[in-house]
C-alpha cells in the first residue's frame, strides 16, 4: 500500500489499473478511521479489484466555529487500518494540492440540503458536494462507499451522482456500533468518560422510537415527542434536531406510510453527534 500526496500521481495509478480492466473501489474520509470506515474499506475490497482511500479534512465543510483546527488526524493509525483492510492507496493531500489559491468554483444542491444538518450547517453540503465531486473527477472509481450514519450526506451523494450523470455506483454501508449501542464516529474521543456514558442516549431513544412503530404508531409528532423526552432525560444532552423525514426526499412527514429517516442530532458537552434509523413499511 502507497500514500499518495498528488492528484496526479493518483491519476496516473488509476488510469494504469483501468487500462489492465481492473476495477477500482473509493472510500472518502477525512480520517482518524475506526471500525465503521473499516467496514467501508473491507466492503469496497471485496467487491473491486484495487481500492483507493482519501484522507483529506475538508475545510469548506466546516463552519468558523466547528472543529476543523481539533478534528482528530493520525496518519499512521490511519495507514494501518487501511492496509489491513485491503486498500492499496491512500490519498492524502494538503489543502494547497485540493483548491488553488483563488479557487472559486462549488458544487450546491438544493432541497434534500435545506434540513437536517443542513439547517445547523448552512455551508456544509456545499462544502461536501464540492469536495466529493473533486475527489471523484481525481479518482474515477467505479464504485464508491459510504456509511449510513451520515444519512442525509448519503442521499445528497447518491442525488448528485444521478442529476449531475456522474458514472460511479454509490452504495451505503450498515452503521458499525459500540458494544453499548453507540455510532462508531471519529468525534467519539472528544467525550470525557462521564460523557461517552451520557451518549448512549442516542441509541436508546432511537431503539424505543422504533419500537413504537412497529407497535402500529404512524404519527410522526409521536415519536418526535418520545425521542425528545428521553433525551431531555439526560444533564448532557442538548437537542440540535430531531427529524421524521421521507428517505428520498429529506422532507418532514406528519404520518408514517412509507419509508422514513428518524434522525437526531445531539451535544454532549460540546461534542455533537449524529445518529438515525431507517424505517421501511
Amino acid at each position: 500500500m502507497r500514500v499518495v500526496e498528488k492528484v496526479n500521481d493518483v491519476r496516473a495509478t488509476v488510469k494504469e489499473w483501468k487500462a489492465k480492466g481492473l476495477k477500482v473501489g473509493f472510500v472518502p474520509t477525512m480520517g482518524y478511521l475506526h471500525e465503521g470506515h473499516e467496514s467501508l474499506i473491507r466492503k469496497a475490497s471485496e467487491e473491486n479489484d484495487r481500492v483507493v482511500v482519501s484522507i483529506f479534512v475538508n475545510p469548506i465543510q466546516f463552519g468558523p466555529k466547528e472543529d476543523l483546527s481539533t478534528y482528530p488526524r493520525d496518519l499512521d493509525r490511519d495507514s494501518k487500518v487501511c492496509e489491513g483492510a485491503g486498500a492499496d492507496i491512500i490519498f492524502h493531500p494538503e489543502n494547497e494540492e485540493m483548491y488553488f489559491e483563488d479557487f472559486s468554483t462549488f458544487v450546491d444542491m438544493n432541497g434534500l440540503t435545506a434540513g437536517l444538518c443542513g439547517k445547523s450547517r448552512p455551508t456544509h453540503f456545499r462544502g461536501v458536494c464540492t469536495v466529493v465531486t473533486k475527489l471523484f473527477n481525481i479518482v474515477a472509481p467505479d464504485r464508491a462507499y459510504f456509511g449510513e450514519k451520515d444519512a442525509q450526506q448519503l442521499a445528497v451523494i447518491k442525488r448528485m451522482v444521478r442529476d449531475l450523470n456522474i458514472d460511479i455506483e454509490i452504495i451505503g454501508c450498515p452503521i458499525v456500533r459500540e458494544k453499548d449501542g453507540l455510532a462508531k464516529s471519529s468525534r467519539n474521543t472528544y467525550l470525557s468518560i462521564e460523557e461517552r456514558n451520557a451518549a448512549t442516549i442516542l441509541n436508546k431513544a432511537l431503539t424505543l422510537a422504533k419500537e413504537k412503530i412497529q407497535s402500529g404508531e404512524r404519527n410522526s409528532k409521536v415519536i418526535i415527542k418520545l425521542i425528545e423526552e428521553i433525551l431531555n432525560s439526560e444533564k448532557l444532552a442538548r437537542v440540535d434536531y430531531i427529524e421524521v423525514v421521507d428517505s428520498l426526499s429529506m422532507e418532514g412527514v406528519e404520518r408514517i406510510e412509507k419509508s422514513v429517516l428518524v434522525a437526531i442530532a445531539l451535544f454532549i458537552g460540546k461534542t455533537r453527534l449524529i445518529d438515525n434509523f431507517t424505517y421501511e413499511l
